[in-house]
């Protein structure tokens, strides 16, 4: 007869999450996991399998929580400008609040893995492909209604706009000066005008 896990797997998956989120994923060992979610290594292994196995369901877990709140965001009725200005803002300001130090998850596997990790790196992709369409469609929709120049290209202003995006993040980690994100952004944001 199986046993019954003695834990939430899901509970378990968000607590990995924040741990390799504030520490990253090699400064994060096997033993830190079990100490934080506080299950046995054993149990750790057959629910979620390696230490890579579990950061890549913890990955997956965050970007599909971030992207639903970027959809949300940016699929709302009525003029898609505003939107997409409030989504650069937002993501400036989070690089600047004093929670900064871990900074984007897919931002911070872009530099930590990608450059050695296939599958990560694969991950990040899917990430950024996900905010370029949510910006691309967002951006078409403001031209479509007249808020964008129509000789503007809406997908070369994803593009921008996420790497922008991406570059906050990684300022925001470093900076002591709140100012620098908030001023990028603006600037970024001068170019939709």
């Amino acid at each position: 007869m199986a046993r019954t896990k003695e834990f939430d797997p899901g509970a378990a998956l968000q607590a990995a999450l924040e741990l390799f989120w504030r520490c990253g994923y090699e400064a994060t060992s096997m033993s830190d996991l079990v100490e934080h979610l506080g299950i046995g290594r054993a149990s750790l292994y057959a629910t979620f399998g390696s230490k890579h196995e579990l950061y890549l369901k913890a990955f997956d877990r965050y970007g599909e929580n971030r992207d639903a709140v970027l959809l949300r965001e940016l699929s709302q009725p009525g003029p898609a400008l505003p939107a997409v200005r409030a989504v650069l803002r937002r993501f400036a300001a989070e690089a600047a609040a004093e929670e900064r130090f871990s900074g984007c998850l897919v931002t911070n596997t872009a530099a930590e893995l990608a450059p050695h990790d296939p599958e990560a790196a694969r991950r990040v992709e899917q990430r950024w492909d996900c905010t370029e369409t949510l910006l691309h469609s967002a951006l078409a929709r403001a031209q479509a209604q007249g808020e964008l120049s129509g000789d503007r290209d809406p997908r070369a202003l994803a593009r921008m706009l996420l790497v922008v995006m991406q570059g906050l993040r990684v300022a925001g980690k470093a900076s002591s000066d709140p100012a620098r994100v908030r001023d990028a952004a603006e600037q970024a944001l001068s170019v939709l005008d």
